[in-house]
């Protein structure tokens, strides 16, 4: 986990955890602990089986050209705790396009800050609403981040959708769902390690039109127009 200062200084890191001595219920609680939950909140959120993504209580709000700044400052940083994860689907995940012109707060993902990228195989999502079913090898991946109000920067998890082979779970349409944190330890994923811990995501997926395959989209006023997404 690091954390950027957010005053006009590159940023550093705080402390830097490895994956063998933390584990990622740990790394989650230290997260809520950074970002001054209550006693009363942090005890409410279940982090053995949540219903949701634990939001974020008062982010700073910053607009388009202010979150692009800031995720560019920080951008390498967070691909390189993530890369911690050595998940094989996330090995080049710093040459995916990216589908949003800045980052934008995702209610869905507890307030954060989030990027939408997609593999070469998930081209098709940059059609948006008319993308159709992805193929299997399908990589969605939402980055995130979180401003406080005074100003301190923490990076948020990685979340992945793969599209996985017919018959791989039918509760999920065959997506598996998996949660890298900041420092690459797993929170969980579909049918493997912490596999309760994601169970959720399927659920709030769930709740998208059938047309558009359980899929979200950027929205309408971040897209950007991918001309080969075919």
């Amino acid at each position: 986990m690091w954390v950027h200062s957010g005053k006009n200084s590159a940023p550093t890191l705080s402390t830097r955890y490895q994956e063998s001595l933390l584990c990622p219920l740990f790394t989650a609680a230290l997260i809520l602990v950074a970002l001054q939950v209550s006693s009363a909140q942090a005890q409410s959120v279940d982090l053995t089986s949540p219903d949701q993504h634990f939001t974020v209580q008062q982010p700073r709000v910053l607009d388009a050209k202010e979150a692009l700044a800031v995720y560019q400052n920080v951008r390498a940083r967070m691909f390189s705790g993530y890369s911690g994860a050595r998940n094989p689907a996330i090995a080049d995940l710093d040459q995916w396009p990216v589908y949003n012109s800045a980052p934008y707060r995702s209610a869905t993902h507890g307030q954060r800050y989030v990027n939408n990228y997609a593999n070469p195989m998930a081209r098709a999502y940059g059609r948006y609403e008319a993308s159709g079913p992805m193929p299997v090898g399908a990589v969605l991946a939402k980055d995130s981040f979180t401003v406080t109000g005074k100003g301190d920067v923490f990076a948020g998890a990685l979340f992945l959708m793969e599209k996985m082979p017919a018959g791989f779970n039918q509760a999920s349409h065959d997506w598996a769902y998996t949660m890298i944190m900041p420092d690459g330890s797993l929170f969980g994923t579909t049918k493997g390690d912490g596999s309760k811990r994601v169970a959720f995501c399927i659920t709030c997926h769930e709740a998208v039109a059938e047309k558009h395959h359980q899929m979200f989209f950027v929205p309408e006023e971040y897209r950007v127009e991918v001309l080969n997404s075919q």
